[in-house]
């Protein structure tokens, strides 16, 4: 299983805009929850977004209004439209996944309940 993990640039003055992708692949069949969580220097990482199989999204408080998840028509790709950036959003963002059905080269599926995660990317916003 590998996660890609893109952002449309990394540097953004407040109240821009920044869009982040991540796509995992692998034999995966299915995920079930994709989302995005965030650690800030000195802070304990932190859920961001998540959105489930069926398309429902679900926010912290900090970034409802502001923050849009979405799954992408390719499969296995989600994403993070980022606006109204302000300082405190500034973090290393981290794209997770939860509740994978792969198929093995037999044929079988397999049905994880382990969280797996992308490499981090750095978003930072200036004031």
């Amino acid at each position: 299983l590998r996660f890609s993990c893109r952002v449309g640039g990394g540097l953004v003055q407040a109240g821009g805009s920044l869009r982040l992708s991540c796509t995992a692949s692998g034999s995966i069949v299915r995920i079930d929850d994709m989302g995005w969580h965030r650690q800030a220097p000195g802070k304990e990482r932190e859920l961001v977004a998540t959105i489930n199989s069926g398309g429902s999204p679900s926010y912290s408080d900090s970034v409802k209004g502001r923050l849009t998840i979405s799954r992408g028509n390719a499969k296995n790709t989600w994403y993070l439209q980022m606006d109204s950036l302000r300082p405190e959003d500034t973090a290393v963002y981290y794209c997770y996944a939860h509740g994978l059905t792969t198929v093995l080269p037999t044929g079988e599926l397999v049905v994880d309940g382990e969280d797996y995660w992308g490499k981090g990317t750095q978003v930072t916003v200036s004031s």
